[in-house]
């Protein structure tokens, strides 16, 4: 062997027409290339476009759009200027109404593929699709050429951070820091120790109508101590635009609030429909479209058809997002979840809501859960809300309790299926299931199924 190093050949550098026949699950545009299957970012199907090279592999060709030389009647104009290269949407370019029975065709070909089965179809969840993203994480730098810092969402096939000042997915009040977020870091000592941002977005009040009803706290992300006048410039930014700022200067535990000083680290979500006040950590899990989250508990809740007699059974419980309302409706609810940081949240919420019925267990929800106590119960309803892996580990049991319905709430349509499959072989029948956008202009799937004995 010569001893060099392999490199692989260079792009064409020449535009090439494309008719896309198809969209991918990932949300690209399918076209052909010599009998190679090519994925073309921001084409949609029906579309001839022109299209440039961004990677060639053996088996596929990756593409990113340049123009629409024949558009779709599915196509829009984005409302952000920066659709095109942000990483943080990839279907902007697609109306509302075509993503969500994109995101539909989805969920049933993984569903159908997996169960063969008949089944209900769930109206799908829907809400506005702009400034709705309550959580993220922005990447920050310092770039010079650019004058300063960037804050915001990486780039499309790069790890370099879009030079954007504002965001139209990201909630109003957060989109509107940006610009002054990038001026703020620009000038501070420690600007290069900044490697990100997490933004958490949490409710003022019950009535979401109100004015500067938003709740924002910034977590610094920082990777050297900072300078005292860097201190008292993050302080009276945080006075300034009225958010909570904290800093964290190594992992999650070493998160603090740095202003105001003396408050809680504490924002809160309302679900005025069940009369609760849900407070979290702005580093703990939780929906980051609030609007789509409520619609997501009204729709399970009434699945679940609760009875004053109902002893249910909510895994993945988080801080109690399900299982604070499902209280609300029935004799006994257990909430278990993997975290006794988040288990012991869903008990200071049941405590300050005045909660009675409802329980929270910390168990390994990968493991065997017979020998736990809270397991000998007689469920009569589950609700599971597992992470994007699935649940398949405990799928043979939640079947074994014997339920007689089971809603399962998803973040991923090919876990869904798995477990759907096994669900049927224990002996569950699929009876209904939808899909809710929870990430608008995004191909992240949001589902829902409804199981019960197959009898």
């Amino acid at each position: 062997m010569s001893g060099r190093r392999y490199r692989p050949p260079k792009l064409p550098t020449d535009p090439v027409v494309l008719s896309i026949t198809g969209l991918s699950h990932e949300g690209r545009g399918i076209a052909h290339i010599d009998g190679k299957v090519a994925f073309v970012d921001g084409a949609l199907p029906d579309e001839q476009v022109s299209a440039r090279f961004v990677r060639r592999r053996s088996q596929l060709d990756e593409l990113r759009m340049e123009a629409v030389i024949k558009a779709a009647a599915d196509r829009v104009q984005p409302q952000c200027e920066f659709a095109g290269t942000c990483g943080g949407c990839s279907l902007q370019h697609m109306h509302p109404d075509a993503q969500i029975a994109f995101k539909q065709r989805v969920l049933l070909e993984q569903l159908k593929h997996a169960t063969s089965a008949n089944f209900e179809l769930l109206p799908h969840l829907q809400s506005g699709s702009y400034h709705y993203r309550r959580k993220a994480r922005l990447a920050v730098r310092m770039v010079l050429k650019k004058g300063g810092a960037l804050v915001g969402f990486r780039e499309k096939y790069s790890g370099f951070i879009t030079d954007m000042d504002n965001c139209q997915v990201l909630h109003a009040s957060v989109a509107a820091l940006i610009k002054p977020l990038r001026g703020l870091i620009s000038q501070l000592h420690g600007s290069h120790a900044l490697p990100q941002i997490e933004i958490a977005v949490g409710e003022h009040a019950a009535d979401l109508s109100t004015e500067n009803n938003a709740h924002v706290a910034l977590v610094l992300r920082h990777i050297e101590a900072l300078h005292a006048e860097d201190l008292l410039a993050l302080e009276e930014f945080a006075n300034l635009h009225n958010v909570d700022m904290y800093l964290q200067p190594g992992g999650a535990d070493s998160v603090h609030k740095l202003y105001p000083a003396g408050t809680p680290p504490r924002l809160a979500y309302y679900l005025s429909d069940y009369d609760l006040r849900l407070e979290f950590h702005p580093l703990d899990f939780t929906q980051i479209n609030g609007e789509i989250n409520r619609l997501i508990i009204r729709q399970a809740l009434t699945l679940l058809d609760l009875n004053s007699t109902d002893i249910v059974l909510d895994l993945f419980c988080g801080l109690g997002n399900f299982t604070l309302p499902i209280a609300r409706s029935c004799h006994k609810v257990i909430g278990v979840e993997g975290s006794q940081e988040m288990v012991s949240r869903g008990e200071e919420n049941a405590r300050s809501n005045k909660i009675h019925n409802a329980a929270f267990h910390a168990a390994n929800l990968c493991e065997p859960l017979a020998d736990k106590s809270w397991a000998r119960e007689k469920f009569t309803k589950i609700l599971l809300d597992p992470p994007r892996s699935g649940a398949i580990e405990i799928i043979p049991q939640i079947a074994a309790l014997g339920a007689s319905k089971i809603v399962y709430i998803s973040c991923n349509p090919a876990t869904l299926a798995r477990d759907s499959a096994a669900l049927v072989a224990a002996g569950y029948r699929l009876q209904a299931a939808g899909v809710m956008d929870m990430f608008p202009h995004t191909t992240h799937v949001e589902s829902m199924a409804v199981f019960v004995p197959n009898k």
